[in-house]
């Protein structure tokens, strides 16, 4: 079975982090930089603390009346995110993105921080299998 380690294999283990001290405008700037959806929550010692996404802040933020400059992160991150492992299998974690309605899963490796998967990077990778097969098919029938 595919796991999330086979796609961390392809995309790479970089994860853009932001402390839950930080302002919710510094944390939107490195999302608009970066071109991303969410930033994993670490404590200073690394520990997974929470994450922030775009829905935080449009719910919380926005919605809310707050000022994005003057709120911290850890005022409207959401708190003990669901995680997986490397060895938790995509369809796994597309169930627990479907039942759960989250899009973004950090991963977790023995308490460490060693990735994040998006909905996206699950979709991608399921339709590049889906492709290798086909090409391996088709090899097969036209020799």
């Amino acid at each position: 079975m595919d796991t999330v380690r086979n796609i961390l294999e392809i995309k790479g283990n970089m994860v853009y982090t932001v402390c839950p001290d930080s302002s919710v405008y510094e944390a939107l700037e490195i999302l608009q930089e970066k071109n991303l959806g969410s930033l994993v929550v670490l404590e200073d010692d690394g520990t997974l603390d929470g994450i922030f996404t775009e829905r935080d802040y449009a719910r919380k933020v926005i919605l809310k009346g707050r000022s994005s400059r003057e709120t911290l992160v850890r005022h409207i991150m959401t708190e003990d995110p669901i995680f997986v492992s490397p060895d938790t299998e995509i369809s796994d974690c597309m169930k627990l993105m479907s039942e759960k309605f989250v899009r973004h899963l950090p991963v977790l490796d023995s308490g460490k921080l060693v990735g994040l998967v998006s909905i996206g990077d699950l979709v991608n990778y399921i339709i590049s299998q889906k492709d290798i097969i086909i090409e391996h098919l088709e090899h097969y029938i036209t020799s």
